[in-house]
């Protein structure tokens, strides 16, 4: 059933052109029993708990001398939960933050919010979503070094990376004001 699922998420292939007959050798199943477990375990939270294990255990061959977040807005035209129209992409969207390591491996990413919000919508509660999962792994988040783009300029996104003792990389936005006068790091 995990193969099977997993052949769906890399292939793109609709669910009821799933082809079971390859998947399986010993008893075939539908297409209906694959989705049915893969839905269960999405609700049920499995997913997320497999990930975190994963990455517990290959803690060791993550680079995080650095690590970047961005948000990402993905158009969904079929809608869902957390979509909103967004001008810029001419279409509904949905927004996540995504934080990887040094080599662009994902390591967390946070809740979808819909599309019509930035990068910094409810930001703290979102960024602690994010560092929730890599502490789950018993990944330290005090000392990492975190570049983010202009998008990311707050004074709520900095104070929150310095409660966790983060350092954070912020490239400066000018509709922020005058970057002479700012005491900020950006390297």
């Amino acid at each position: 059933v995990i193969n099977a699922i997993l052949y769906k998420l890399k292939s793109g292939v609709h669910w009821r052109l799933l082809p079971v007959k390859a998947l399986f050798s010993d008893k075939v199943l539908c297409w209906q029993a694959v989705y049915y477990h893969y839905r269960k375990w999405c609700i049920s939270g499995t997913w997320k708990e497999c990930w975190i294990k994963f990455l517990g255990d290959h803690k060791s061959d993550l680079d995080l001398s650095s690590v970047d977040i961005d948000g990402s807005h993905t158009p969904a035209k079929r809608g869902g939960q957390t979509v909103e129209y967004q001008g810029r992409k001419k279409s509904k969207t949905t927004n996540s933050l995504y934080l990887t390591d040094r080599q662009g491996l994902p390591l967390a990413m946070s809740e979808p919010v819909a599309g019509n919000h930035n990068d910094l919508y409810d930001i703290e509660v979102q960024f602690e979503v994010v560092t929730a999962t890599l502490q789950k792994a018993d990944i330290p988040v005090a000392g990492l070094f975190m570049n983010a783009d202009a998008g990311f300029d707050s004074k709520d996104f900095r104070n929150a990376c310095a409660k966790m003792d983060i350092n954070a990389n912020i490239c400066f936005n000018r509709r922020n004001g005058s970057t002479h006068d700012r005491e900020e790091y950006f390297d």
